[in-house]
């Protein structure tokens, strides 16, 4: 049988098996196994492929257990609850959608994994809401859009991954997202929330939120100085030509912000957090991996440069396209950016495409399709405001919209640019 069909077989069935409740990292394993034997490798050469996959990611998958540290700081001591709340009171209750977009925005673009900066910031979202009777779809989709738009300018797994698959420097790779991150949350304020309508969802009035009127948070520059540390030590790379390692500039930025906020007893628990949260998205990546293995030794790649070789640019399309496609098969935007820059990095660099817009086009691409139900982005967003399924299904076609803002304006982008 052809690889390339044998690999959607493959795809299929590891879809299948993770609408089933089964383990993403087990039936993306599976898929690879299935995908192998199809393509008439044997056992042999399937495994040899599929740990091929895992050795090609395992940098990354380092990097991404030390940007727990920050991840785990930020949280742990409420350094992440400060900076939303300063950004709601500064922006005002006028500005009410722009706030809570703009809130999760920065703590996912400072390194908060998105599912946790959404659900950061949503007993904020739920207290305002009640107050001014807005729907949940705005809501949820405001916190949801600034989370995308922030995803893309962050130092988290997703960026990690693209980039270190394209030998790109993260800092750089970040950069190259800032313009389409700005870009998308214009359209998220003034199009697309304006677009979605109040009528088919229910008003905050039933939201259980949390308390957020907390009084032992730090002070908003001790809660911003470990991001900025880590920022800063990324960018001396691309500014001064000194080379400082994600591995090393992360967990640096995590210990400042522990010292910054004076709660260095609690360092201890900030890194089992950021382990705790970090640890499932290393070992999906294993999985990732695996089939990402066997679909860049198939004929997917060949297949996917007949379908574009006719367009202009078309070499440069397969990165975004891939991890459009490889998000909605995972819906996972670590999942999708992982399997789609490790199996076609090589190809799109080989074309002459430029490493940094390459990485980009594959983050901002996996953002398309990575709220679809069987990933647990779904869920867990609707979830944190108490959002009912048949409602939250309704904010699938709106968040893909917000995704296509992003991929677009980064081809945008490297055109202008290139």
């Amino acid at each position: 049988m052809n690889s390339a069909i044998a690999v959607a077989i493959g795809l299929t069935l590891a879809i299948i098996l993770i609408l089933k409740k089964c383990r993403p990292v087990y039936a993306l394993m599976l898929g690879a196994v299935v995908s192998g034997l199809m393509s008439g490798w044997g056992f042999d050469l399937t495994i040899k492929e599929m740990f091929s996959g895992v050795r090609d990611i395992s940098p990354a998958i380092v990097r991404i257990l030390a940007a727990g540290v920050l991840t785990g700081v930020l949280v742990k001591t409420g350094a992440a609850d400060k900076i939303a709340l300063t950004i709601v009171e500064k922006a005002g209750r006028r500005n009410v959608f722009l706030a809570l977009a703009l809130s999760v925005f920065i703590l996912t673009g400072v390194g908060v994994f998105v599912d946790v900066a959404v659900i950061t910031v949503a007993p904020i979202a739920i207290m305002i809401g009640k107050e001014m009777g807005l729907s949940k779809g705005k809501v949820l989709l405001a916190l949801i859009g600034g989370g995308k738009c922030g995803n893309i300018v962050s130092p988290n797994p997703n960026t990690i991954i693209a980039a270190e698959n394209y030998d790109a420097p993260l800092s750089s790779v970040m950069a190259a997202g800032i313009v389409p991150a700005l870009v998308g949350m214009a359209a998220l304020i003034f199009i697309i929330l304006p677009m979605l309508p109040d009528k088919g969802f229910s008003d905050m009035k039933d939201a259980e939120g949390t308390d957020c009127s907390k009084t032992d948070l730090p002070s908003f520059m001790a809660s911003i100085t470990g991001p900025l540390v880590a920022v800063l030590l990324m960018v001396m790379r691309p500014v001064f030509g000194i080379s400082i390692d994600p591995a090393i500039a992360l967990p640096a930025g995590g210990l400042a912000g522990v010292l910054a906020t004076r709660k260095w007893k609690s360092t201890l628990e900030c890194m089992s957090y950021g382990l705790e949260k970090m640890s499932p998205i290393a070992v999906l990546l294993v999985g990732t991996g695996t089939i990402a293995g066997v679909i860049k030794a198939s004929a997917v790649k060949d297949l996917l440069i007949s379908l574009i070789a006719g367009w202009d640019g078309g070499a440069a399309l397969i990165a975004p396209v891939s991890s459009i496609l490889m998000s909605a098969a995972s819906a996972s935007t670590t999942a999708g950016a992982t399997i789609a820059s490790a199996s076609f990095a090589q190809t799109v660099l080989a074309a002459g495409v430029n490493a940094v817009w390459a990485a980009a086009m594959t983050n901002a691409g996996a953002t398309v399709l990575d709220h679809l139900p069987h990933g647990s982005f779904f869920h867990a967003t609707g979830g944190s405001i108490g959002m009912e399924l048949k409602e939250r299904l309704r904010l699938i076609p709106y968040e893909s919209l917000i995704g296509l803002v992003l991929v677009s304006m980064t081809a945008v982008m490297m055109l202008i640019i290139n």
